[in-house]
């Protein structure tokens, strides 16, 4: 892993993530979205969807089983025993009105940083100490977000500092259908390069195909 500003993916501020490697935690809170309609695969239940053998929200509690606190955005048939369980008002609202409902949820004395992370993302395990790292050192940082190799932003893949995250929700017109890019595009954001494509997400029956073949590939001997 580099260190901010030796790697570059858009932003100065960049860091590349080497999957493995030794990263301390900061105490947090987390966010799972487990919502939507999942029209792409036919409208099944996505959080459902196994891969590797297990089911694609499990792989994301697992991915933030560190948590001081977990809060699932999602109908209640996904709902997992001990794991907290809500769903944004009105259904169906996007990712933006999941996050706040979220947000509403966790304790308010919580830890400073919120990881967000959608479930549909079943590498996220190999990021999540890396974002929480680069969220954490640096005092100006509102946040850490991954960044694909080829440059595109995943705001749900990410960490962020509570107080600015609710500024930034308490700021725009509504959270119903609104944006992720509108709700991050005031934050001050450090990017974390996945250059190993841990962040590749489960979007079409073939990238849960792929993505299956990997994690196959990474369990059997």
């Amino acid at each position: 892993m580099t260190t901010p500003g030796e790697a570059a993916a858009g932003s100065p501020d960049a860091v590349v993530v080497e999957p493995g490697g030794a990263v301390p935690r900061p105490a947090y809170d987390a966010i799972v979205l487990a919502g939507g309609r999942a029209r792409r695969l036919g409208g099944a239940s996505k959080p459902d969807v196994e891969v590797g053998g297990i089911a694609l929200l499990d792989h994301a509690l697992a991915a933030v089983a560190a948590a001081a606190h977990v809060v699932v955005v999602g109908p209640p048939q996904v709902a997992r025993p001990g794991i907290a369980t809500v769903l944004e008002d009105p259904p169906d609202g996007g990712p933006v009105a999941g996050v706040a409902a979220g947000l509403d949820a966790l304790p308010a004395d919580g830890p400073d940083l919120v990881v967000v992370l959608a479930c549909d993302v079943p590498g996220a395990g190999r990021v999540v100490p890396a974002l929480l790292a680069a969220a954490s050192g640096g005092a100006l940082a509102d946040g850490a977000r991954m960044v694909g190799a080829e440059g595109r932003p995943q705001h749900l893949v990410a960490v962020y500092r509570r107080t600015p995250l609710r500024t930034a929700l308490d700021g725009l017109p509504s959270v119903h259908g609104a944006a992720m890019h509108r709700l991050v595009e005031g934050l001050r954001l450090t990017d974390v390069v996945d250059d190993e494509d841990a962040t590749a997400d489960a979007d079409t029956w073939a990238d849960i195909e792929r993505l299956d073949a990997r994690l196959s590939d990474r369990i059997d001997p």
